[in-house]
């Protein structure tokens, strides 16, 4: 194939899933002429598995990559069917929300926004082999020999790589949804000495929505009340569809066990590794074996479309047998299967290999994000992409990168837990991988994150000025409600009783009252007039902020230690291998992460307590041996 000029770039985005469209958006917002590059214009945003966005700890990341000034949270919000808050009677910490999408109007609108991006050119085409200059990445080949120069490449190849689909014994070279995979870009990345891993996710049957008797099954309804991820939405969609909830029974648990011969994921035809968290109804079955059901969604794809999702019942068993479990399931006793549920198994880069920028150890100006660095999910997609397109974008235009720490944001949490433990199965984030999970809320994305984005470009000044005017009101409330008295009055003891209170013996400040769980800032706002109408989001924060101070500023002062050890910086290069009384294993693990920070080197699993102080001396001390450049 003869190869010629295509084009010059400052960043070259190869995929556009979810962490391709957030890493070409946001390298072109700020200011980096970029490239994307993807098999197919119509796959954009694509959704291969459930069509939802959102859900535990993964809602809080698309809160923070639209705080940041991304697109994901403005492109749910205009397309989805459904919107519902998860958690509502539990602390807010673990709040979280969750859209059914249409799949369809959310590929249109992220397509939309990226032709209409400045700076964003948009090409079909297949990349085949990374341009490689000095050790540094110069540009890439396509697979009809075009040769597009870039100062930065961000590979987001998703499920592509060497990918297979597998049904029963059928086995096929695919991507997901039946696209072209990608095999010599992953040949080349092998060739360029990446160290892979085999990894397997997969999907359920979708139905005919008119096969459907929903009398057997529970309507799951949205919100009533509006609800948005994007701090811009003022539009907000109430003419929702409903999910609906059945179950899987014996008949259905009989059927999986005298079929599992034909699965292959017990008959050794897999190889990969599944997400532990997301597991099929084979796993589940088998490793849950005292469990009579298993709870089964009903999740319409879209408003234009009789699609609807089976979610729970993700399975690799022949097309036969999937027909035999939808049968034996309240509800879909005649359903209608349009499409069969299939495994597929990719490769994925060992994710130690990388920077807490994402850009690779072993090639300068590399950058990878989503699946291709091991991870599950749409949501943890996009968090990485933002965070890979940042970053590509400035190291090309001469701006400080991003690293965000894990009291930032869950998506600082996940690219540390990436690329200081690694992962040997699909990562799915979860709030209990959080430390200060009550710092990293629903809620409060904007005042973590807002400043951050402002200051690097992604978040616009018009935007700023309405965040800081926001973060005026708050504080101005939380200081009135500290300074007003509140007296044991009539009003004020009917309104306690009828919340279920003690009464008061004295007079107590607005803001101690309002700590006691059983009150509210409506409450409050009875007993204390106010000259100023405050915003729902407002009151909100000022609650939570009031209600869970004492907790708050315990996380607080646990970060600012956790700050010491992030500032304490480890040379570059240093040879760990010349460190006397570090543990083998130690030495082994930190000459593979070479962490940038002492408290980065605390948290890889195998460096313990002890390891910590030798390196701690050894640096203080100042002669370091380093490995030779």
């Amino acid at each position: 194939m003869p190869q010629y000029e295509a084009g010059t770039f400052d960043v070259i985005v190869v995929g556009a899933g979810h962490a391709g469209a957030e890493a070409a958006l946001a390298s072109a917002r700020m200011g980096a002429k970029t490239l994307v590059l993807t098999m197919n214009l119509d796959m954009i945003a694509f959704m291969p598995c459930n069509p939802s966005i959102g859900g535990p700890a993964k809602g809080i990341v698309v809160r923070e990559i639209d705080a940041l000034g991304g697109a994901m949270g403005r492109v749910i919000d205009k397309t989805h069917i459904q919107m519902r808050m998860l958690n509502t009677a539990k602390g807010p910490a673990v709040r979280a929300l969750r859209a059914q999408a249409d799949k369809v109007l959310y590929q249109q609108e992220m397509k939309r926004l990226m032709e209409e991006e400045k700076n964003l050119t948009l090409h079909q085409g297949i990349a085949e082999k990374l341009v490689v200059e000095d050790g540094k990445v110069t540009g890439l080949i396509t697979q009809v020999g075009g040769i597009y120069r870039a100062k930065s490449v961000v590979i987001t190849t998703g499920t592509f790589l060497r990918g297979e689909i597998i049904i029963g014994d059928l086995r096929y070279s695919s991507g997901p949804n039946n696209q072209q995979p990608s095999i010599k870009l992953a040949e080349n990345l092998e060739e360029l000495g990446f160290e892979t891993v085999r990894f397997k996710t997969g999907t359920p049957p979708r139905v005919n929505s008119n096969s459907i008797d929903y009398s057997k099954t529970e309507i799951q309804p949205g919100d009533e009340e509006p609800r948005a991820f994007s701090y811009e939405t003022t539009e907000f969609i109430m003419d929702q569809l409903p999910c609906w909830l059945t179950y899987t029974n014996e008949k259905t648990h009989q059927i999986i066990d005298e079929n599992l011969h034909l699965s292959p994921m017990y008959s050794g035809m897999i190889k990969g590794t599944g997400p532990r968290y997301c597991p099929s109804i084979e796993d589940k079955v088998v490793r849950f074996n005292d469990k009579p059901r298993h709870q089964i969604f009903l999740e319409p794809e879209g408003r234009n479309t009789r699609e609807v999702y089976v979610q729970g019942l993700s399975t690799s068993l022949p097309e036969h047998v999937q027909r035999k479990l939808l049968e034996s399931i309240p509800g879909l006793e005649k359903a209608e299967m349009m499409r069969a549920g299939y495994a597929i198994e990719y490769d994925a880069i060992v994710p130690t290999q990388l920077w807490p920028t994402l850009e690779s150890k072993q090639l300068e100006n590399l950058y990878t994000a989503g699946q291709i660095n091991g991870t599950s999910g749409y949501e943890e997609a996009a968090g990485q992409g933002l965070m890979a397109g940042i970053n590509a974008a400035a190291k090309v235009l001469g701006k400080e990168e991003v690293i965000l720490s894990r009291s930032d944001a869950y998506i600082g949490v996940l690219i540390d837990d990436l690329v200081t433990k690694g992962t040997n199965e699909p990562y799915r984030l979860l709030t209990s991988r959080a430390e200060y999970r009550l710092l990293l809320r629903h809620d409060n994305a904007d005042m973590r994150l807002t400043e951050l984005g402002h200051k690097i470009g992604m978040i616009s000044d018009e935007r700023y000025a309405k965040f800081l005017a926001k973060k005026d009101r708050i504080e101005a409330e939380i200081k009135r409600l500290r300074g007003i008295m509140i007296k044991p009055n009539d009003i004020t003891q009917q309104l306690i009783r009828d919340a279920g209170g003690s009464e008061l013996k004295d007079g107590i400040r607005a803001a101690d009252l309002l700590k006691r769980p059983e009150m509210t800032y409506d409450m409050i706002a009875q007993l204390t007039a106010s000259e100023v109408e405050l915003e729902d989001e407002v009151k909100e924060q000022v609650e939570i902020h009031i209600k869970y101070e004492g907790y708050i500023e315990k996380s607080l002062q646990q970060v600012a230690k956790l700050k010491k050890m992030e500032d304490k910086k480890i040379p570059e290069n240093i040879d760990y291998h010349s460190i006397s009384g570090l543990a083998t294993e130690a030495r082994g693990k930190l000459a593979e992460v070479r962490p940038l920070s002492i408290a980065q080197a605390s948290r890889i699993s195998g460096v313990n307590p002890a390891d910590i102080s030798i390196l701690l001396v050894y640096i203080e001390q100042g002669r370091i041996a380093k490995i030779p450049s």
